[in-house]
């Protein structure tokens, strides 16, 4: 997921015309693939944010837009409901009624696990300890956090190291996973991240390769304004694959052809399914030129496509 923030487009009511098979069709088929879809809530952020889809119509609008039955929540959209247990039930009531699996929660605005001080690193770390708990309630198998912090990068990644495992020995009391996407500062680096990963040596610790998130510096000072330097995606991804407990297959425009222009996916899930990965890829949509459930609809067919070919 990026952090960037744009102005909110309207919902777009398209219905489920253009798609020849639907996802639950497709998943069930004889020709299954090696991964199960899920659809992270971030694709609809601007829908959201905008008030017209709440958290707890998200597991259902999933299901009924897109034929979709697993969703990656966004602590953003109820930062406030972690230790809420009357709302987190109502969610999960939901979810359940709607055929839908509860997959992971990502984390931002909880501090930095690389941060340089001791006490503010601390902080952060305990401050996930709140949605280990809701992850569980929710039944959710993972939450997603960040690894970033200012200074030489081996010191940040020591300090990564040291925030990961005193987290991930709190997931593993609650059998949740700790994952690290490549979302900002030096997890970029494929090969940065996954040293932190052989370090902090738990099982229950990994990553999720994110497609479109490799870039290591920013033109503008806003980030993901646009990249000056980018890390090779698919190197990138191939070093964090031995780690990764997700996947997160980022679109942001189509050609003519219905292809990711800057994203290869055919070599792509060559990269992901060489890895000998098989557990659950998420769509996440970040488009500007179509709706999001236009994108979300367009990243499926590609995805879907893209497996066929390889």
């Amino acid at each position: 997921m990026q952090q960037t923030r744009r102005d909110f487009l309207k919902k777009s009511s398209l219905g489920l015309a253009g798609l020849a098979l639907s996802s639950n069709d497709w998943l069930n088929s004889a020709a299954k693939p090696f991964y199960e879809i899920s659809l992270a809530e971030w694709s609809l952020h601007k829908t959201i944010f905008s008030g017209k889809l709440s958290n707890l119509d998200f597991p259902q609008f999933a299901k009924k837009e897109f034929g979709l039955e697993i969703v990656e929540y966004v602590n953003q959209f109820f930062p406030d409901k972690a230790k809420d247990k009357a709302y987190l039930k109502e969610l999960r009531t939901r979810s359940v009624e709607s055929g839908i699996r509860n997959h992971l929660i990502m984390i931002d605005a909880e501090g930095e696990l690389g941060e340089a001080d001791t006490q503010k690193r601390k902080q952060a770390v305990e401050n996930h300890y709140k949605w280990v708990e809701a992850a569980q309630f929710l039944g959710c198998q993972t939450i997603r956090v960040n690894s970033r912090g200012e200074g030489d990068p081996k010191e940040v990644a020591k300090r990564c190291v040291e925030s990961l495992r005193t987290l991930s020995e709190f997931g593993q009391a609650h059998n949740i996973n700790i994952i690290v996407e490549n979302h900002g500062g030096y997890s970029a680096n494929g090969a940065w991240l996954a040293g932190i990963m052989k370090e902090v040596g738990m099982k229950n610790c990994g990553t999720l390769p994110d497609f479109g998130n490799f870039c290591l510096e920013w033109s503008g000072a806003e980030w993901h304004s646009q990249c000056k330097t980018q890390y090779d995606p698919y190197k990138g991804t191939a070093e964090m694959m031995p780690y990764a407990k997700g996947v997160s297959a980022k679109t942001f425009n189509f050609d003519a052809k219905g292809n990711e222009p800057t994203i290869d996916y055919i070599k792509m899930m060559n990269v992901i399914k060489k890895s000998g990965f098989r557990g659950i890829v998420g769509i996440e949509y970040e488009g500007e030129t179509l709706t999001e459930i236009e994108g979300i609809k367009k990243t499926i067919a590609l995805l879907k496509k893209a497996t066929s070919a390889i």
